[in-house]
């Protein structure tokens, strides 16, 4: 008896072994096609990032409330995937202020945080702000929206999970309560799942 009560207790922590790493998405949304410059002066593309998961946000350098929480946390969500090993991804920012935000201010930006993989990050630019207004509605269904008369400009405060083949999977507060573990997780699980279909 007691030998098939472990029986079942190794098979329960086997099934909930493999039910952990089961990637659920919450979105379907398609990222449309998209060539912009990065921090780095290189043209980055949706089909460079083909068969790369990455997460996204929305970021620009003149705001002074939302976004530097949100790239110091993304930071932290970086050291997290870098510390469990895992080399296939991406993290890639909008600027939503493309006019200021030039490869140069960007990559000035980004000096200010203690990243050690920073080929891992593409903060793009090199749009008008009308077509990030357009792009982040009909590929991630979120706004964009400069206020008139002023720096501001109204964006998201999500953190977007992209998967291999360019579809918006799932997003995380990216601001104040992170999910770190979970985002490392979903990260793990796309790619697993994607390894298995191979």
């Amino acid at each position: 008896m007691k030998r098939i009560y472990f029986t079942f207790l190794v098979c329960l922590a086997i099934l909930s072994g493999c039910s952990s790493t089961k990637f659920e998405a919450e979105h379907d949304f398609e990222v449309k096609a998209f060539e912009y410059t990065n921090h780095r002066n290189e043209q980055i593309s949706l089909g460079s990032l083909n068969g790369t998961p990455w997460l996204a946000m929305f970021i620009y350098t003149r705001c002074s409330t939302v976004c530097p929480p949100m790239t110091s946390n993304m930071v932290d969500v970086h050291t997290a995937i870098e510390k469990e090993g895992i080399e296939n991804y991406k993290i890639v920012g909008f600027s939503v202020d493309p006019a200021y935000d030039t490869p140069e201010v960007l990559s000035n930006y980004l000096s200010y945080y203690p990243i050690e993989n920073e080929t891992k990050w593409e903060l793009l630019t090199g749009y008008e702000q009308t077509e990030m207004t357009q792009f982040a509605l009909q590929s991630f269904n979120t706004v964009v929206k400069k206020l008139r008369g002023s720096e501001d400009v109204v964006h998201d405060i999500k953190y977007f999970l992209v998967d291999q083949n360019g579809t918006v999977v799932k997003s995380y507060d990216g601001y104040s309560q992170i999910p770190t573990e979970e985002i490392v997780n979903d990260l793990k699980s796309l790619l697993q799942q994607a390894k298995r279909k191979s």
